[in-house]
């Protein structure tokens, strides 16, 4: 599908890789001294291993952070591996399974998704690589099948707060080869003898899904998708999957409509790697009316038209590993109702830079109240904004890794520290 970016790029610039360009937002002192910590890394070169390049928020901020330490002269690569169906099938069973859900894999699946990891790790060489970072449960297995001297990394993005006890016994022993796990939240914690460490998620704010948008690129980007504005807009951005609720958005939409005429659109896109999204949108598909718009597009300026013009954000969430649809959202000073869970009740605080709520009936009566009153909209948009500042934006997480390489490169003999099956 052609986007909106291609078709009126008025302002559009190219998304800035460089650190300095943050000095604006952070300040110049802590520009300074990232790029002092990075000067310590010069000689390394660091690889990313994931599932997919895009869709989903391991990718959203892979692209800009890999760009940046490359900037600042960090070499950073970034690796993707390739998958079955039945692969993916097994990986978001695992995915699943460590949010809670009551789903095993059988001595099947597990074979499958060993196997094709292993004949990724056939494929990938890492000889020259000085830290090895694998993301979530897709690349996981590679560590057994990957002989290097680098330590190896592995950053889990997902709300393991109670993960199904099964899933997680059989992915611990594969997790305490590495030399460190990473999570997104203290809270996330788990009993291994890897050291662990806890690194949150942040947004590039220059990108076409955060920059500053004219009224004439949001009028057109509307009227390319035929998003209806005749009535306020109600909008969730996320994945079509169950752990977003997207029926229980629905609901809470039709509760405050019985209060307050108003449009819900439920924008998403589908990930490589998650082969339940075209059964969740079906179901979405088949509970629509004339006042449920649902939009499937990889369109950032979409994503950010709407949550510049939308007079609420949800993100109604059951799990959540971080939420960086709240972030983007938050960062545009929009009032923003999220779910009680994960890394969105680390991001909001509730009656102060948004709403948590636990069930539809409160997010339904959060939709009225702020519907009814746009000074409450104002004064909590802007301050979840200054809360994305101070907290959520690529300078910070570019720091936050530096530092974690420098420990890791500091503290291992390059050398695995456990033997390998």
């Amino acid at each position: 599908m052609t986007t909106v970016a291609a078709i009126a790029p008025e302002s559009a610039t190219l998304g800035s890789h460089r650190i300095e360009d943050y000095a604006s937002l952070v300040g110049a002192k802590t520009v300074e001294r990232i790029l002092r910590k990075a000067t310590a890394l010069k000689d390394l070169h660091t690889v990313h291993v994931s599932s997919t390049f895009y869709g989903g928020g391991v990718a959203e901020m892979l692209t800009p952070l890999t760009l940046l330490m490359n900037t600042m002269g960090i070499e950073t690569g970034w690796r993707m591996i390739q998958g079955t169906p039945d692969f993916f099938v097994c990986t978001k069973k695992l995915h699943n399974a460590l949010q809670g859900a009551d789903v095993e894999l059988s001595e099947e699946e597990k074979h499958i998704y060993e196997q094709v990891t292993l004949e990724n790790g056939m494929r990938i060489h890492m000889e020259d690589h000085d830290v090895v970072i694998v993301h979530d449960p897709q690349p996981l297995p590679l560590r057994c099948h990957v002989e290097t001297r680098a330590p190896w990394l592995w950053e889990c993005h997902i709300d393991v707060s109670a993960p199904n006890p099964s899933a997680w016994s059989y992915l611990r022993d594969i997790i305490e080869l590495y030399d460190a796990a990473v999570f997104s939240l203290p809270e996330y914690a788990k009993e291994l003898k890897s050291p662990q460490r806890f690194i949150m998620p942040a947004i590039n704010p220059f990108s076409a899904k955060n920059r500053e948008l004219t009224d004439r690129e949001i009028q057109t980007c509307f009227a390319h998708y035929a998003v209806p504005t005749d009535r306020p807009l109600v909008v969730q951005v996320s994945r079509f999957d169950k752990w977003k609720d997207p029926a229980g958005v629905i609901d809470a939409f039709r509760l405050a409509r019985k209060e307050v005429d108003c449009t819900l659109v439920l924008l998403g896109n589908d990930a490589l790697d998650d082969p339940e999204g075209e059964v969740i949108l079906e179901t979405i598909h088949n509970s629509v009316d004339d006042r449920v718009v649902v939009v499937t597009a990889d369109d950032p300026v979409l994503v950010n038209a709407l949550q510049r013009r939308a007079a609420v954000i949800l993100q109604k969430s059951i799990r959540e590993g971080f939420g960086l649809t709240v972030t983007e959202a938050m960062w545009k000073g929009a009032a923003v109702i999220g779910g009680n869970v994960g890394g969105i009740r680390r991001q909001i605080k509730d009656g102060e830079n948004g709403f948590l709520v636990d069930t539809i009936p409160q997010a339904a009566e959060r939709i009225v109240q702020l519907l009814k009153n746009s000074e409450l909209r104002g004064k909590l948009g802007a301050n979840a904004r200054e809360t994305v500042r101070k907290n959520y934006l690529m300078s910070r997480l570019a720091e936050d890794w530096i530092d974690l390489i420098c420990w890791i490169t500091e503290t291992s003999d390059r050398a695995p520290k456990r033997q390998l099956p």
